[in-house]
This record gives structure tokens, sequence and C-alpha cells, in this order.
């Protein structure tokens, strides 16, 4: 896959990138609601990094892993869930530590 400093990539390129129909693309379109291409007035769909990314990673899961298309959507979702929890569990730890710190400055 070449890499290069675009914005936006037409269906086409996308396609090409991970050696699928377009049609493939705009099924996981309906099928994802992360996919979120911009759509020019004749309804061109334009694809981020981002929505590369979780294209990348959908094509994964479906075509490498065999998931099923339910079972990516629940791998995808679960994934956002594990990060927001992590995130969570970061901040209570490192409240815990600045009391724990706040107390051993007030002893000295």
């Amino acid at each position: 896959m070449e890499e290069t400093e675009k914005s936006y990539y037409s269906i086409s390129e996308t396609a090409q990138m991970f050696n699928v129909n377009p049609s493939l693309l705009r099924f996981w379109e309906k099928e994802f609601d992360v996919i979120k291409p911009y759509k020019n007035k004749k309804g061109d769909r334009y694809f981020t990094k981002k929505d590369i990314e979780t294209i990348r990673t959908i094509y994964h899961l479906t075509k490498e892993k065999g998931y099923t298309l339910q079972g990516a959507k629940d791998a995808i979702k679960g994934a956002k869930f594990v990060d927001q929890l992590s995130k969570a569990d970061l901040v209570q730890t490192l409240k815990n530590i600045k009391e724990f710190l706040l107390e051993i400055k007030e002893e000295l």
C-alpha cells in the first residue's frame, strides 16, 4: 500500500489498497456506522485516513481472522469500550497517586 500525504482517498483508491471491490466498501459503510466517508454533490465517496484505519480493522477482522460481520461489529464496539474503560482506570489511578503524594508532602 502506498502512503501519500492525501487528505481524502476515492472509493476506487481505497478499494485498491485492500484489493477488494468498491461495492464491498459501500456495503461495509451501510453495516458499520463508524465508516463515514465524505460525499460530494455527485455522491462520490472520499475516505479520510481515519476511515481507512477503520476499514483496515474491519478487513483484518473479517478477511484475515474470519469474523462474521456481527462479530466484527462487536469487536469494534468492545475495543472502544475497553479503551474508554482503561482511560477511566488511568484517571482514577492518577487521582490516587496525587492523594498519596499530598499525604507524604504533609507528613514532611
